[in-house]
């Protein structure tokens, strides 16, 4: 009966039975909302099933109920004896939300047409939403490439491209571009996304796209974003609170394919961000944990593009996993001294895992480099800061070309 819908600010609480749904609406329009705790309705709309969804939520049956959920989010909470527990934190949602956020499509319909109301958040969301406490809007929690049809309706309808987030300070192109979301992107950019708004750390679209971790399978998604910001115009060398440019981050990520982007468009390779390091220290302060990123193409891609060296022999106790890296930097120099303590700087397995390449190394102790080797560094020199730019106009065999460019032999001559 109607006793079963509760106030929210009913002291006592009881589970709500789903024949109890069937009272009159209109009777407690001035109350506070009714709470429902019947685990058979919650199911029905948890699961979309519309039949069960139906026979609950009748013409005539209070539509707006408050239920109460268990979150994601871990809290302490303290007993009546004064004892604390770890408990999950408790969201009050409705049948519009539930229905709406799972995308049971028939539900949603059902329920609006008896009555939902579309601007009730009592968790501090509508079902949208419109506009949350955090100013998080629609466009914002477009977070998966399954929602670029709802960024489409959003935009549409007139949803505001560049609104920022209270606290981060986002766009919804920080956003995409931080989570990779090519279409996103490209839609968002199509609808007049700004390319130079800062969040609170001070990055712009771009610098998010850089800044975000990914995994080697992501590492295109992430290029083609990058790509489209700065086709668009998005400043190469924009610095965030950090100083941190797009490039460090790239570096950061040891994503070569954005480093390349940037390089070729004039990012700046050397310089320092609050920390003092620059793009290349970056990248070798990673090399070791981003293995399957292929990170010895980064640090080839900044020693083409003009960046400062860093000595070979104070980076094998910690890029000795990397051997291809080291063979960049050791081919950057014309003469390299080889010393004891480099052969000892290495792990045994590792010699054992590159024999090849580790034993011409710890050769050069006591032998020159190539006249080749030789010849490559003095053309190397001539053309620094030009070297890509005037190797890209001579018709010169792959072959060479790729060794002007420290293309790699695994092995030192």
């Amino acid at each position: 009966d109607a006793g079963e819908l509760e106030p929210r600010s009913s002291l006592q609480r009881r589970n709500l039975e789903p024949e109890a749904l069937c009272c009159n609406r209109h009777q407690h329009s001035r109350l506070e909302p009714l709470e429902c705790r019947d685990l058979l309705v919650q199911n029905a709309l948890f699961t979309g099933d519309l039949d069960m969804v139906q026979k609950y939520f009748t013409k005539g049956s209070a539509i707006n109920l408050i239920i109460e959920t268990r979150g994601d989010v871990l809290r302490w909470t303290s007993s009546k004896r004064g004892l604390w527990s770890l408990s999950y934190e408790q969201e009050l949602t409705t049948p519009l939300h539930i229905t709406a956020s799972r995308g049971h499509t028939g539900c949603l319909r059902l329920l609006l047409q008896r009555g939902a109301a579309p601007d009730l958040a009592p968790g501090g969301r509508t079902a949208l939403h419109a506009l949350s406490e955090d100013g998080y809007r629609p466009l914002h929690l477009c977070r998966s490439a399954d929602s670029i049809e709802c960024v489409r309706q959003l935009l549409q309808y007139g949803a505001s491209v560049n609104s920022q987030t209270e606290e981060e300070n986002d766009t919804a192109l920080h956003v995409a571009s931080r989570l990779g979301l090519v279409e996103h992107v490209q839609l968002l950019l199509h609808h007049g996304a700004e390319l130079e708004v800062k969040n609170k750390e001070g990055q712009t679209p771009l610098n998010a796209a850089c800044a975000q971790h990914h995994q080697p399978q992501d590492m295109d998604r992430y290029y083609r974003v990058c790509q489209l910001l700065v086709e668009s115009g998005a400043s190469i060398n924009a610095a965030d609170r950090e100083q941190q440019r797009p490039l460090h981050l790239a570096c950061k990520n040891a994503n070569a394919q954005i480093a390349e982007l940037l390089l070729a468009r004039g990012a700046n390779v050397n310089v320092m961000n609050y920390g003092g390091s620059t793009a290349l220290h970056n990248i070798l302060q990673v090399a070791a944990y981003k293995l399957e990123h292929h990170p010895e193409l980064v640090v080839r891609a900044l020693l083409n593009h003009g960046a400062v060296r860093v000595w070979p022999g104070s980076l094998l106790k910690s890029c000795h996993s990397c051997p291809r890296a080291i063979e960049a930097l050791v081919n950057s120099y014309s003469h390299v001294r080889v010393s004891e303590d480099w052969e000892a700087a290495v792990p045994a397995e590792v010699v054992q895992k590159y024999p090849c390449f580790y034993q011409s190394l710890f050769s050069l102790g006591h032998s020159p480099r190539s006249l080749q080797h030789l010849a490559r560094c003095a053309l190397r020199t001539l053309l620094e800061g030009r070297l890509q730019l005037v190797l890209s106009q001579l018709h010169l065999p792959r072959a060479l070309h790729q060794f002007l460019l420290l293309g790699f032999e695994d092995v030192l001559y």
